[in-house]
């Protein structure tokens, strides 16, 4: 589970297995939540308010380097630190 970045207790990671739609897993406390890289929806679990929208913003901001990600996990190769949100 390769972790990609970690800001305000949240914390991102792409596994190389993943398949469907380009998305990543973001973890906050006990609180689990499944992003489309695509467009920020929630495709599973779920995440307080606050949290979410760090997530959403974050997301925004590093699209592109998030599916440079998803590609790279896709072929098993290792992952590029994306930074965190400020």
């Amino acid at each position: 589970m390769p972790e990609i970045s970690r800001f305000f207790g949240i914390i991102i990671t792409i596994y190389w297995k993943d398949h469907g739609v380009p998305h990543f897993h973001a973890k906050y406390q006990e609180h689990r939540a499944v992003v489309a890289i695509e467009d920020g929806r929630l495709l599973e679990g779920s995440l307080p308010p606050r949290a979410m929208g760090m997530v959403a913003e974050w997301t925004t901001t590093h699209r592109h380097e998030l599916l440079k990600d998803w590609e790279l996990a896709k072929a098993q190769q290792p992952l590029s630190p994306i930074a965190p949100l400020e």
